[in-house]
């Protein structure tokens, strides 16, 4: 599971107020929830798009601190996959990016350098 933060003064609730409709848009109908440290994230378990296998997404919620985007895509193997299910892997992708940013406002590139320091403020001091 993947957790995005937003853009700074912006919250998830304000970008996405119905995250239910929201992820039904781009991915397909829910056909659940899962817990995800505390907070129910929606599963689509079947999606529009036949590179996703299942996609979880939604509202992490913290005490003391805004909401992030949990989101978790499982993709099928290559592989398995038929021509005229290959195609839609440009929409797969250009679904999952569309997505994140509405969600946080960020693109691909500022959502990566984000990551990046994540990953570097939790590095151990040497």
């Amino acid at each position: 599971m993947k957790e995005y933060k937003m853009r700074r003064g912006e919250t998830l609730e304000d970008r996405i107020p119905d995250m239910e409709s929201t992820v039904e848009e781009y991915f397909g109908p829910i056909s659940g929830t899962t817990e995800y440290k505390g907070s129910d994230l929606y599963v689509v378990e079947e999606p529009e798009n036949p590179v996703f296998e299942r996609v979880v997404a939604g509202a992490v919620s913290y005490s003391g601190k805004k909401d992030r985007l949990g989101v978790e895509f499982e993709e099928r193997d290559p592989t398995e996959l038929s021509p005229d299910d290959l195609e839609a892997a440009g929409d797969a992708v250009d679904a999952k990016n569309d997505f994140l940013l509405e969600a946080t406002g960020r693109d691909a590139k500022s959502r990566r350098d984000s990551m990046k320091r994540d990953v570097e403020d939790d590095a151990p001091d040497y």
